[in-house]
Parts: structure tokens; C-alpha cells; sequence
């Protein structure tokens, strides 16, 4: 049979080892299970929306206008400039984040 001092002594002794395991461990970050991969699908995604709404614009004004691979092809490249554009500007943004500045501060 185990004496009440010693049943109180024990559960000091694993209060205090609770108390040292958890000040050790590291509590992971919500951002890191977003990181790298979801900013790369979120540049991809958005190269591939600008190329396929140029696409889209151009084959529609094609087919109106009766001049099938005219405007397929500048708002083909057009679509595709657009989609760069914005994948620079969500490199700046995110690399603004991580350097731990606001995203908004500096002039566009």
C-alpha cells in the first residue's frame, strides 16, 4: 500500500514533468501546413485562369467576328502577360509577408 505522502510526492513529481515537456515542446505553426506548396499551386492556378480566360475571349471574339485565329492568338498572349502579372504581384505580396512587412505598404 502506497502512504498518502508519497502518493502527493508522486504527483508533484509528475506535475513538475508535465510542466518541463511542455515548456520543450514546440507547438507546430497553422502557416507551415499552407506553405510552399499551396503558394505554388496558387501562382500555377493563376497563370494557367489568365491563359485560359485570353483563350476564352479570343476564340469567342474569333467566332463572332469570323476571324478564327486573329484575336485566339493575341488574347492568347495577352491572357498569358495578364496571368505573369499577377503571379510577380503575388511573389511581391508574399515575399512581403515573410519579411514581415504588411502586404499593403508599399507602392504598387
Amino acid at each position: 500500500m502506497v502512504d498518502p505522502e508519497e502518493k502527493a510526492r508522486l504527483a508533484r513529481l509528475d506535475a513538475r514533468i508535465k510542466a518541463a515537456k511542455g515548456a520543450t515542446e514546440e507547438r507546430p505553426k497553422i502557416e507551415e501546413h499552407h506553405s510552399q506548396a499551396q503558394l505554388a499551386w496558387r501562382m500555377v492556378i493563376e497563370l494557367v485562369a489568365g491563359v485560359a480566360i485570353g483563350f476564352g475571349l479570343g476564340y469567342g471574339l474569333d467566332v463572332l467576328l469570323g476571324t478564327l485565329p486573329v484575336f485566339l492568338a493575341i488574347m492568347t498572349v495577352l491572357g498569358f502577360l495578364a496571368g505573369v502579372r499577377t503571379m510577380m504581384r503575388s511573389a511581391k505580396e508574399i515575399q512581403a509577408e515573410q519579411a514581415g512587412d504588411a502586404p499593403g505598404e508599399e507602392g504598387d
